[in-house]
């Protein structure tokens, strides 16, 4: 069995509009990591982005209906259709079938062993990402603004920078001069960090990885520490290695409020969360100013998906 020959050339139209006019603002900012689909038609529920000259496609688990081997056949057509579009062969396009998750929990589940894995650049720093092993590829492309506001603002500061995944918001803020502490709860990260460091000439001696449960870790802050904070959680936790479980709407207060302890009086703390139905506590807030940057952090790879929201909270 086929696709329904219309549908394809439906997908192929929208997957051709779209690369072309991506890629071109993608060229003129010399960025070289970018997203291309997301899900646009309901039937080829993909994600589609570019790591350089690699592929990532990541097909979101739906109820389709087809046997596995139709379901491999349809799949097949489509990675052809795609590596056409994209320019690329097809041997450098990566699949993944993934739930849609609010969660970012599921990143710690090893996937596959095949290491295939590619150092990127990113505004001039360099990033290892892992097309393969993963659910997710080590390098979350919705950030690259944040990443940058972080940087701009990051020379000669103290940085904590929680549930730090593979340290790219580290990396920026490092590479501006800063001393930064990253915490997460997986080694593999923590180390995957380190290398990130490493791929740009800084030092991880001269930075803090700290492995630690951050809902248990923010107990042991200092008062008034940090300058700087980045604070990109999972929407839901409950990993077997977490004392509590986390739930973001119903605990974000309370995590803010430890870390503004932790925060310098005027220090920024920058706070992002994917849960697509998150409202802020404004109220309940230990701070002097909440800024909602949202919609000037999303790139212009994702302003059709409002996938997160991001805020910039001031002691």
């Amino acid at each position: 069995m086929s696709i329904d020959p219309a549908k394809l050339q439906m997908f192929e139209n929208r997957l051709q509009k779209v690369f072309k006019h991506t890629s071109k603002i993608a060229r003129r900012q010399n960025i070289t990591c970018y997203r291309v689909y997301d899900d646009d038609i309901p039937e080829f529920p993909f994600s589609i982005e570019i790591y350089e000259d690699h592929v990532y496609v990541a097909e979101y688990q739906r109820r389709h209906g087809m046997e596995e081997d139709v379901h491999d056949a349809w799949l097949d057509e489509c990675l052809v259709k795609i590596a056409q579009i994209l320019q690329v062969t097809e041997d450098a396009i990566f699949v993944k079938q993934r739930v849609r998750k609010e969660d970012r929990q599921s990143q710690y589940q090893r996937v596959a062993q095949e290491k295939n894995e590619f150092i990127v650049q990113e505004a001039g720093l360099k990033f290892k990402v892992n097309l393969s092993d993963y659910l997710d590829t080590g390098l979350f492309l919705d950030h690259r603004i944040t990443r940058s506001m972080v940087r701009e603002e990051a020379a000669g500061k103290k940085v904590l920078n929680l549930f730090c995944y593979t340290g790219s918001f580290s990396v920026y803020a490092a590479s501006a001069g800063a001393a930064v502490t990253s915490v997460d709860l997986s080694k593999t990260y923590l180390a995957w960090a380190e290398v990130n460091m490493q791929l740009n000439d800084l030092t991880p001696a001269q930075h803090q990885f700290i492995h630690a449960d951050v809902l248990q870790y923010l107990d042991t802050l200092k008062l008034n520490t940090f300058d700087l904070v980045i604070l990109d959680p999972p929407t839901f936790s409950n990993s077997k290695r977490m004392k509590e479980h986390l739930d973001i709407q119903r605990d974000h207060v309370d995590i803010l409020n430890k870390v503004l302890l932790a925060t310098k009086k005027g220090g920024v703390v920058y706070f992002s969360n994917n849960y697509r139905r998150f409202i802020l506590d404004e109220a309940q807030i230990a701070a002097t100013s909440i800024k909602d940057i949202t919609n000037q952090t999303l790139p212009f790879d994702f302003q059709q998906k409002m996938i997160r929201k991001c805020y910039r909270i001031v002691k």
